[in-house]
């Protein structure tokens, strides 16, 4: 039953905003620690996000989202807040 319900429930993708069934997107957790699903709600990508973020290296992405507070604050908040750190982020390794 559960997995029939898991082809046709409908999620958002968190990067592009698009909406897909549970089955064309995969799962995403913040504190990533997808395997302890107790009480928890998942955010999702769709399988191209996905696919296009995962190429790229994630060390320090969790911590650097958590220090960003997101979550914390609407989206419009923390993209703006995201884009300042990563220009930041730019300025110094630029020297």
């Amino acid at each position: 039953m559960w997995l029939a319900r898991w082809r046709t429930e409908m999620v958002t993708c968190i990067a592009c905003g698009e909406t897909v069934t549970r089955d064309d997107a995969r799962e995403y957790d913040k504190y990533g620690d997808r395997w302890d699903r107790e009480g928890k709600d998942f955010e999702y990508l769709c399988k191209p996000c996905d696919e296009e973020r995962c190429r790229r290296d994630r060390r320090g992405l969790e911590a650097h989202l958590i220090d960003l507070e997101a979550g914390e604050h609407s989206r419009e908040t923390f993209v703006r807040r995201y884009m300042l750190a990563l220009e930041e982020r730019r300025r110094v390794e630029e020297g």
